[in-house]
């Protein structure tokens, strides 16, 4: 039962339209599916990981994030403005629907690129804290290492599906785009990741 449950949180927690998912969807378009696709299996190790250690070491973590909040929202929303300034550019340079040398080779750098959105990013550490704190008020995790790992690696189960899903069907379809269809979804990419960097910056100063 609990698998089940993990498998689903994990699946949900990676379907809204946050800066990964953006991330994931440019490298699904701009180089291949499987660049897409480790950017995305990389989120989904690191849901793993963060789920495990937020269930293992509940109020340490807690305390850990609210020391260090302020730095890792600079860091974030500096992360976020960098990438959406490179996707900007790229919506106005964009000019054939896959660029033959980014696609002749793999790269590592997606998923150096989401690692550095998920450490930056504390939203991320309250999200799994909070979590685990559901999960064990209930008991379904707990009562064993053994369980504890299971359960994050449920998980990140249902993240990587998730990211399976997407990838495949950007990097199916995205063929039929059009220059112009690719100039505009970069800027979209673009504008969410302006926004996301805005409202990570604001969080410092507002509550929302």
């Amino acid at each position: 039962m609990y698998v089940l449950i993990g498998i689903l949180i994990g699946f949900v927690a990676a379907i809204p339209l946050g800066p990964v998912n953006v991330y994931v969807i440019s490298q699904a378009i701009k180089r291949d599916f499987l660049h897409g696709f480790m950017a995305g299996l990389t989120s989904a190790v690191l849901d793993f990981v963060y789920c495990l250690v937020a269930i293992l070491g509940l109020t340490q973590v807690t305390a850990l994030m609210n020391r260090w909040l302020v730095v890792l929202k600079v860091v974030a929303a500096l992360f976020l403005l960098i990438i959406a300034v490179r996707l900007f550019q790229q919506s106005k340079n964009k000019k054939e629907n896959l660029p033959s040398k980014e696609a002749a080779s793999f790269s590592a750098r997606p998923m150096l690129a989401v690692l550095a959105l998920y450490v930056s990013n504390p939203s991320l550490y309250f999200f799994w804290i909070g979590q685990a704190a559901w999960v064990t008020s209930h008991g379904w995790v707990g009562n064993s290492t053994l369980t504890d790992v299971v359960f994050a690696l449920a998980c990140g189960t249902g993240g990587a599906l998730w990211y399976l899903i997407l990838t495949s069907y950007v990097s199916k379809y995205h063929h039929q785009f059009s220059a112009k269809t690719f100039r505009t979804i970069f800027l979209i990419l673009a504008i969410l990741l302006f926004a996301s960097a805005l409202y990570t910056f604001l969080s410092i100063f507002i509550h929302f």
